[in-house]
């Protein structure tokens, strides 16, 4: 079994999400559009093509309980699509922001979502009936553009990750969304206020992922810093370690003990808890003189043309590594109980990859804890 799948679908891939029985994905080539391919026999191809956004798509999240799909965009707005009557038709959030919209999240729970922004603000949404348009309050104690959001698997808990430096957690709790039976892991704490803050990064914070029981969250930032809170204790420690690649720009628990990053390198790489968080190579290895070697040649080709003919372009353009261009996104493709065997990654190359993590693992020799 080969250890992934490779599908182009475009010239430049910003994002994308997969329905819930992955016969269908949604991704945006890099301009204002969504494209919905669907899987005819052994190719892809555009069924629907979703464009109401003015500007550049930045985030795309597929509910997969409710099948609405929830998009933002450099335009300053979030839609969310309803598959009736054999086309997909937007609602209205009022986000009421003045800056783009950078990242979307569904809830656990699918009742509400989180938006992402450049206003220096988060936006809660929930369902407003009365109005048939999805109302937002603003969490506002960011001092910079908020970047990623991720919820708790208790629909209550947000995690957000900001070029302010640092990363907070946010007890999210709606009364129109959640009902008043509800326990606060934290207590009543005022909405807006943060529970907890993180401040170990000195650079803008790409990336961050609760586990699958919400027991850690991993992050990392762009100076190189991959960090972990463990909330078993009150407050959370928090482990720190250096990423020897270039930075990460999204993260994904495989197990409660493993992550996989992706980011500049155009490979997903493992980092597993073993008594500590180590990092533990990349999951995508060419056979030996492959890699390693290819690049050294390529990088050797570079500064010799620029020597010899005062060329700036090296003559092979080709990268050993499976993404051509840098990775934004990492989704589980395949999961159960909170252990993913299969994930999916889609880069500026225009790739979207699946890749086989025990395939993977025979093939690279290293193991996923």
């Amino acid at each position: 079994m080969s250890a992934f799948e490779i599908e182009h679908l475009a010239s430049c891939i910003t994002a994308h999400a997969w329905n819930a029985d992955r016969s269908r994905v949604a991704l945006c080539p890099n301009n204002n559009e969504v494209h919905i391919y669907a899987k005819q026999g052994t190719s892809w191809v555009v069924e629907h093509v979703l464009a109401e956004h003015d500007q550049l798509v930045t985030s795309i999240d597929w509910a997969p309980k409710t099948n609405r799909i929830l998009t933002s965009s450099q335009d300053r707005n979030a839609y969310v699509w309803t598959f009736k009557d054999g086309q997909w038709k937007p609602v209205l959030v009022l986000l009421r922001i003045n800056r783009a919209a950078t990242h979307v999240k569904w809830s656990p729970q699918e009742n509400k979502f989180a938006v992402a922004t450049g206003a220096k603000l988060v936006c809660i949404c929930f369902f407003e009936e009365e109005h048939d348009w999805w109302a937002s309050n603003h969490i506002k104690k960011h001092k910079s553009t908020v970047l990623k959001v991720d919820w708790h698997p208790n629909n209550l808990l947000l995690a957000t990750s900001s070029s302010d430096y640092k990363v907070r957690v946010f007890d999210a709790y709606i009364k129109k969304a959640d009902g008043r039976s509800v326990t606060r892991p934290y207590g009543e704490v005022a909405f807006g206020e943060p529970v907890f803050e993180f401040d170990q990064c000195a650079s803008w914070v790409h990336a961050l992922k609760w586990s699958p029981s919400g027991s850690t969250l991993a992050y990392s930032s762009h100076d190189g810093v991959f960090a972990v809170a463990n909330f078993s204790t009150n407050p959370p420690t928090v482990e720190k370690l250096r990423v020897r690649n270039l930075p990460l720009r999204d993260l994904l628990y495989i197990t409660e003990n493993s992550i996989a990053g992706v980011g500049y390198d155009c490979a997903p790489l493992l980092i597993t808890n073993q008594n500590g968080w180590k990092y533990s190579g990349e999951m995508d290895k060419a056979s030996e003189g492959g890699a390693a070697a290819g690049s050294e040649t390529s990088a050797r080709k570079l500064f010799q043309n620029k020597v010899d003919l005062g060329e700036s372009k090296s003559a092979d353009k080709k990268l050993s590594t499976v993404h051509q261009n840098c990775i934004t996104s990492i989704v589980p493709f395949k999961s159960v109980g909170g252990v993913v065997s299969d994930f999916s990654t889609s880069g500026l190359d225009g790739n979207i990859v699946v890749w086989h993590v025990k395939a993977l693992e025979a093939k690279n020799k290293f193991k996923v804890i």
